[in-house]
């Protein structure tokens, strides 16, 4: 009676963009040169990071910065977030048999772009969902926002019985593009494009039978009250008035240090007992004897068969790879997803499950954990075990092209 209520991952669906609005670096460079914000050194500056950054030559901008000059109103905004947001809801909806009306929770996360009404508003009115629907909408939160609203979707379903939640996860590009010339907020603009995913959860017993996953751990570590940790990853206005993202050169720091914090938390409720007593042993004889006693980091390939890093950059995949002793095979979904979507934000981490699913990885039993970092400082994880062998999904944004993949990815 007092256990909590399991839930379930009933099916998700990823948002792919039409080929219009696709951005390869020749396109990326003239738009950027013909929009006349940008001086000589910030054109050189962003056409040296897309060639490092391991975006390939098929991931999506929205419409208005194809535009020439780019048209960032709130309108071309909104036309972004409904294409992204209802095109995953309605492959949701299709492919579960679910209708609007059944869901009694709806959580939406968008960091950058806040309207009113809000995008959880705009979607409740587009699919008529039930006057007494609970809906949240979770803005400022950045890239790790889509494992918070998993959270607290989970939560919800601890309290109201036998009902469905709907998770959307997005970012919104349009009025978020930086026009200015200052290198450290320009970097954004190289790595982030179009992307959304919209998840369905259960609490009800039933779906057990035809739910993907079951979700096992959710651990958020939050590291704002560290200054540097609050400002690396910070939205504000350039010398000029511009507004934009900047990145701290502190970043990948301050991300391995929140990992850290993460991993000491989750690690004992995942890992095997031989692997938390070297842990605990490790950590016994740093703080008694040497500070200088190398910690040991636990091998957590013993602990899931699948890792869905989220694709912030390959500098971040880069730092998990090396710090979680992975090898090249448990980062290929998070390089692959980056090189094919680019950065999509807090939906990144299902475009690589996705990749998982169509490669026909995922058998019953296996886990799976989700990991993505945030501004603020966040570093928040999500372990989902599988229910069944997962069979690729006829909806998956990867049906057309994950023959193709892995790829070389060119340094």
């Amino acid at each position: 009676m007092t256990r909590p209520n399991p839930v379930y991952l009933v099916d998700y669906a990823c948002y792919r963009a039409p080929d219009n609005l696709k951005a390869p670096y020749e396109r990326f460079m003239k738009h950027s040169r013909l929009t006349g914000d940008f001086d000589e050194s910030s054109l050189e500056f962003q056409r040296k990071i897309l060639e490092r950054s391991g975006l390939g030559q098929e991931t999506y901008v929205p419409e208005a910065m194809h535009s020439i000059p780019p048209r960032p109103s709130m309108a071309a905004a909104r036309e972004e977030a409904e294409l992204v947001m209802y095109g995953a809801l309605d492959k949701l909806f299709e492919s579960t048999g679910v209708k609007a009306k059944d869901v009694g929770i709806l959580v939406v996360n968008c960091s950058l772009f806040n309207p009113t009404p809000s995008l959880s508003a705009m979607i409740v009115n587009k699919y008529k969902l039930r006057g007494n629907v609970k809906s949240f909408n979770l803005g400022g939160m950045g890239c790790s926002a889509g494992v918070i609203a998993i959270d607290l979707a989970k939560d919800m379903l601890q309290v109201h019985r036998k009902t469905y939640a709907v998770v959307v996860s997005t970012e919104n590009i349009t009025q978020n593009w930086y026009f200015g010339n200052k290198k450290s907020m320009l970097i954004p603009n190289c790595l982030f494009r179009v992307g959304g995913s919209a998840v369905l959860l259960s609490n009800k017993g039933g779906d057990r039978s035809r739910a993907k996953y079951k979700l096992v751990h959710v651990v958020r570590t939050h590291r704002g009250a560290d200054e540097k940790a609050f400002r690396c990853v910070y939205q504000e206005q350039d010398d000029n008035g511009k507004t934009g993202v900047s990145l701290s050169k502190d970043l990948m720091a301050i991300a391995g240090g929140a990992l850290k914090t993460n991993i000491t938390t989750l690690g004992p409720l995942v890992l095997p007992i031989s692997e938390q007593l070297l842990f605990f042993c490790t950590l016994i004889a740093k703080k008694l004897f040497n500070d200088k006693v190398k910690p040991y980091i636990p091998d957590f390939k013993l602990a899931f068969e699948h890792f869905c890093i989220h694709a912030g950059g390959r500098a971040v995949i880069d730092e998990l790879e090396k710090n979680l002793q992975l090898l090249p095979m448990h980062v290929e979904a998070s390089r692959m997803t980056l090189h094919r979507f680019g950065n999509t934000s807090s939906s990144s981490i299902w475009y690589e499950l996705a990749y998982i699913e169509g490669k026909g990885r995922i058998r019953k039993g296996h886990r799976v954990w989700q990991i993505a970092f945030g501004s603020g400082f966040k570093c928040n994880s999500a372990v989902w075990k599988a229910l069944r062998n997962v069979k690729p999904a006829a909806h998956s944004p990867w049906a057309d092209c994950i023959d193709k993949y892995p790829v070389e990815i060119v340094s």
